[in-house]
Order: C-alpha cells, then structure tokens, then sequence
C-alpha cells in the first residue's frame, strides 16, 4: 500500500516562500507521476503541479513562474518550492500520486495547510 506524508505548511506573510515535501511510501513503480493539488474553501481542488519520473512537468495556470516542482527518485519524494506567495494562495496542499503501467492507482497524502496572510 502506498502512503505519501506531506510536511512544510504553515503561516507565510505576501511575498515569502515556503517548501512543500511529499514522502512516498510503498510501491510506487517506475513509471509514476507525482505532484500537488490545492483546494481552497467553498472551491474545486485544482492542479498546482505535477512531475514524471522521468521529468515532465505540468502546472496550472496561476503558478506563473512563481512555483518549482522537483524530485528525487531515490527517496521517493516530491518537493513544491514556491516563492511570491499571495493570499490567493491560500488552501490546503495535497500531495498526489498515480502509478501507470500495470498496476495503475491513485493516491492522496492527507493535506498539508497553506495560509498567506500579513
């Protein structure tokens, strides 16, 4: 069974930064695609970023620059580093994985809180 534990949420004044981990757990398989969802109060989750194992990257519109997605293979884990924080912003972070090929599956971390506030 897969697990992905998130950590790195917290209070960030406009304009700061914060680092967002996601450690998987499990068997992820080779081909993999890792990332983060956020979903702020009364609105849909919606896509923040998402990486593949073998490096593309996907991001929603509002990141604008402002959000960097990595990984490292070897651990298992998914890094959001993301800079120019507004309110907007504002939401809580779930880390996402889904394994292709011929187990697929999908898995959600449980929420790491995100709040941008002066």
């Amino acid at each position: 069974q897969v697990q992905l534990v998130e950590s790195g949420g917290g209070l960030v004044q406009p304009g700061g930064s914060l680092r967002l981990s996601c450690a998987a757990s499990g068997s992820i398989g080779n081909i993999n695609v890792m990332g983060w969802y956020r979903q702020a109060p009364g609105k849909q989750r919606e896509l923040v970023a998402t990486k593949t194992a073998d490096g593309s990257t996907n991001y929603g519109d509002f990141v604008k620059g402002r959000f960097t997605i990595s990984r490292d293979n070897a651990i298992k884990t998914a890094y959001l580093q993301m800079n120019d924080l507004k309110p907007d912003d504002t939401a809580v972070y779930f880390c996402y994985l889904r394994r292709l090929g011929l187990l697929p599956a999908s898995y959600w971390g449980q929420g790491t809180q995100v709040t941008v506030s002066s």
